[in-house]
């Protein structure tokens, strides 16, 4: 019994999608969220990162821009063109620093902007602060049972 109420408050726990094609970075904010009591998963690349946000709706979504195989700031359109994923929070985390970056990742869709290096602790403010905002109802994640073994 006691399992299954902690497996069934672990599910509670807000989910916040990662990505970056930096493994260092990645494994940073990852490790930094998980012991602020999030339940987290990663992405290398934009494909991936659309991918995963269609299949986990996560709360947030922790968007690199310059990313492999597809740039965050394409991901993050299709994210918010998609009906089931639109009301979906993605702050841009970037190594470019400049007023136009930030112009154009919020043209792209990203509801904030934080530029690298970013102290974890600065990016949990801003995860927190985009989750305390809320989602519409129908936008309850889904089971998330299939992450396991996924990073």
């Amino acid at each position: 019994m006691k399992k299954r109420a902690a497996a069934d408050a672990a599910r509670l726990r807000p989910l916040v999608l990662v990505v970056d094609d930096f493994e260092d970075n990645r494994a940073m904010y990852v490790e930094y969220l998980q012991f602020q009591g999030f339940r987290v998963v990663e992405a290398v690349n934009g494909l991936d990162a659309v991918e995963r946000t269609q299949e986990l709706r996560p709360g947030v979504v922790v968007m690199d821009l310059s990313l492999p195989v597809m740039d965050g700031w394409e991901a993050t359109r299709r994210i918010k063109a998609d009906a089931r994923t639109k009301h979906i929070r993605v702050i841009a985390l970037s190594g470019h620093a400049e007023p136009a970056h930030a112009k154009k990742a919020l043209d792209a869709g990203c509801d904030d902007f934080v530029a690298k290096p970013c102290l974890p602790e600065n990016l949990l403010a801003k995860v927190r602060e985009h989750l305390a905002a809320g989602r519409p109802a129908e936008a309850a994640p889904r089971d998330t049972k299939k992450q396991k073994g996924r990073k």
